[in-house]
């Protein structure tokens, strides 16, 4: 009974040990006599180590410590056992507890059993750590720097939260290194960070820390954070930009699709291919891929790895003269340089021969280097160094706006259909399963504040005999002031004023073959106001530009265009360009999709055509200036800051009208829609208003 009151008494003290700070010299000695064994190399004892009392108070420090208190009844005598000092130092002790005279000193601890007794003499890892010992001070740097100096790395608080998560979700175990040593995952992130140029970036935005001069936990915890906020770094840039499209223009708005950092870091410390995993939140699309390969072959570095032209002696072609001979010298270095300046022919000759010194001789042209055709230290450099010329430029700003693009522009449940519109290009293609389903020529908006705004939006119908609301920015811009020249202009043109009891004005255009948007709109409600739409006006589709709307992008073969969305929205349908035509009237129909079709506005002046050649077309909006702009003269790597955001106006103020305009409500009433709700309609159909033919507001839903 004496041992068991022992072992009760010395145990509870133990446990509540855990919890409560030294208060007395003769309760640390009791600590002291108690064997602290390795947790990582002792298992937790069972009913048959419970020997007398020689192993009453041994504790698995392995094991959660117990939270409800027992108060201890003795305090035992200091025992003469042999302690390390960090055995003391590390273990916390006990609040002072009254001890009973009559047990104080009844039951001594006994010596450590000699399998414990010879346990290591090393600091026990603390708290139960599975981090390895070798990682260990390196894990205890970490936990200090991202408790306490975290946002010297990361300035993003979601970055921070994810690292916060993470790395004690492992016990601040580096990721990046197991015993000072690079793991494959960090070669791979590192392999990426310093391949990012190939994908139009700049790897000076993602420093890696050099790891070889780390030789203390301090500068391996560093590095370990360092490497970490480059890859957020990388993974954010290369799926959203390094601008925001917002920095551009006030006439672009695309869906944020940002990086979540817990993602990045559970996806590529787990990935088999690190780099691979990296390299995947760069832009998925087809002609993305092409830009890069053909980025690539702008460098001189084809499709392979990049080439590193080494350095060496300098390289000089002799042609032969009256009094010589040719000289033509032999280097290694000479079938690097064939491939890096695309000379395809003799690609394994080792001689500087005159065909490569013209090569060199037009590649310092293009650099704007002393053209002598004599490779020097200068010239390898420049070789080496990405050149910066105007198609280069081009292709890098074109890449970035693949970024801005949704990663899926299609609908799955159609097939990825998706509708794309190139308006540097003026063309329009209707895609669904990676191909081509059909394309057509468009007019675009003019330059300046006419031009078609870039976007992502989805269309919901299509109205057949449109009624013409014009929007408020020609209205007050346009033909408000020509009134006031000619009363009856508008009347000529068989357009209809309406003007509201808040003296604000309306014009609209009935349904007809004069109608301005033609036999058919395609409508994909957006804030731009804008859509797509037939015209009258078939001349200016034989126009090599044809940036001549205000906005809105005229089709030239509408009626095609309608029968092919009808068939992939309404499959069953089978409806063709006549049966489209055949619908043609004076009253409005609106045929609606059960599943919306993506609409994606693009820019692109760059891009690969269907036989592989890299095209270019005209900066119509100057958007490639302004983003080349950006990229070269912005200080610091994030370029990605969001300013402010333009919207189109849509006031309507109240305005005096000349003598003899002719009003279509007289009766100064309201015309019931608003202008959003006349061009992409109302909830629900209201009531006819005065002046328009009740049937051209019927709506058909097939």
């Amino acid at each position: 009974m004496t041992v068991a009151a022992t072992f009760l008494t010395v145990s509870a003290s133990s446990a509540l040990a855990q919890d409560q700070p030294r208060s007395s010299a003769a309760e640390l000695a009791i600590e002291a006599a108690i064997p602290r064994p390795e947790p990582a190399n002792v298992a937790p004892p069972t009913a048959a180590d419970i020997k007398l009392d020689s192993t009453a108070t041994v504790q698995d420090s392995t094991k959660e410590p117990t939270k409800e208190p027992v108060k201890a009844e003795a305090a035992p005598a200091p025992a003469k056992v042999e302690t390390k000092p960090a055995d003391v130092a590390t273990t916390p002790a006990p609040e002072a507890q009254p001890a009973k005279a009559d047990t104080a000193t009844t039951t001594p601890a006994a010596p450590a059993a000699p399998a414990t007794a010879a346990a290591p003499a090393a600091e026990p890892v603390k708290a139960a750590s599975n981090v390895p010992a070798a990682d260990q001070p390196v894990a205890d740097k970490l936990k200090d720097i991202i408790g306490a100096k975290i946002s010297r790395h990361f300035d993003r608080k979601n970055e921070r939260a994810a690292v916060e998560k993470f790395y004690g979700a492992r016990d601040f175990a580096p990721v990046w290194t197991q015993a000072g040593s690079l793991t494959a995952a960090a070669k791979g992130v590192i392999a990426r960070l310093k391949d990012a140029a190939s994908d139009g970036l700049n790897p000076a935005d993602y420093p890696v820390p050099d790891f070889a001069a780390a030789t203390n936990p301090d500068a391996l915890a560093d590095a370990e954070l360092k490497l970490t906020a480059s890859m957020f770094d990388y993974a954010r840039q290369a799926q959203s930009g390094r601008m925001h499209w917002s920095q551009v223009s006030g006439d672009i708005l695309y869906p944020e699709h940002p990086v979540d950092p817990s993602e990045v870091l559970a996806k590529i410390t787990t990935a088999t291919d690190a780099s691979a995993a990296l390299d995947s939140y760069n832009p998925p699309h087809k002609l993305y891929k092409e830009l890069k390969a053909k980025l690539a072959e702008l460098r001189g570095q084809g499709n392979g790895p990049v080439i590193e032209i080494a350095d060496g002696p300098a390289l000089k072609y002799t042609p032969a003269g009256k009094k010589q001979a040719e000289i033509v010298v032999e280097d290694p270095r000479v079938p690097q340089l064939r491939a890096k300046l695309g000379l395809a022919e003799n690609a394994s000759d080792t001689r500087y021969d005159a065909t490569v010194a013209e090569a060199v001789r037009k590649f310092q042209s293009s650099a704007e280097l002393k053209a002598t055709g004599i490779l020097d230290d200068k010239t390898v450099k420049a070789i080496n160094t990405p050149k910066r010329d105007k198609q280069i430029d081009v292709v890098l700003v074109n890449m970035e706006r693949w970024r801005w693009l949704p990663r899926d522009l299609g609908v799955p449940s159609l097939g990825d259909a998706y509708v794309i519109l190139n308006i540097p290009d003026y063309t329009l293609k209707v895609m669904q399963r990676g191909q081509q389903v059909w394309t057509t020529r468009v007019v675009t908006g003019k330059p300046g504040t006419h031009a078609t705004p870039l976007l992502t939006e989805t269309m919901k119908y299509i109205t057949v005999n449109p009624t013409w609301n014009v929007p408020p920015s020609i209205v007050y811009n346009e033909y408000l002031p020509a009134l006031q020249q000619d009363p009856t202009v508008l009347q000529r043109m068989g357009l209809k004023l309406e003007q509201n009891r808040d003296g604000s004005v309306h014009i609209s255009q009935p349904p007809g073959e004069a109608n301005a948007l033609g036999r058919i709109r395609f409508n994909f409600p957006n804030k731009f106001l804008v859509y797509q739409h037939d015209t009258p006006d078939k001349n200016l589709f034989a126009r090599e530009d044809r940036a001549f709307s205000h906005g809105c992008m005229r089709v030239q073969n509408p009626d095609q265009y309608a029968s092919v969305l009808l068939n992939i929205a309404l499959p069953n349908e089978k409806y063709t360009p006549e049966r489209v035509r055949s619908m043609y009237g004076k009253s409005e129909v609106d045929l609606k999709f059960p599943t919306p079709i993506p609409v994606n506005i693009t820019y692109q002046t760059a891009f690969v055509d269907d036989g592989g050649k890299l095209q270019f077309r005209k900066d119509v909006y100057g958007r490639d200036a302004t983003m080349i702009n950006i990229l070269k003269n912005s200080r610091g790597k994030d370029l990605e800051n969001i300013v402010a955001h333009s919207q189109p106006s849509y006031s309507r103020p109240a305005t005096t009208l000349p003598n003899g305009v002719a009003v279509a409500n007289n009766n100064g009433g309201s015309s019931g829609l608003n202008f959003f709700e006349r061009l992409f309609g109302a909830p629900t159909p209201p009531p006819a208003p005065v002046g328009r033919r009740p049937q051209q507001q019927r709506v058909f839903t097939r």
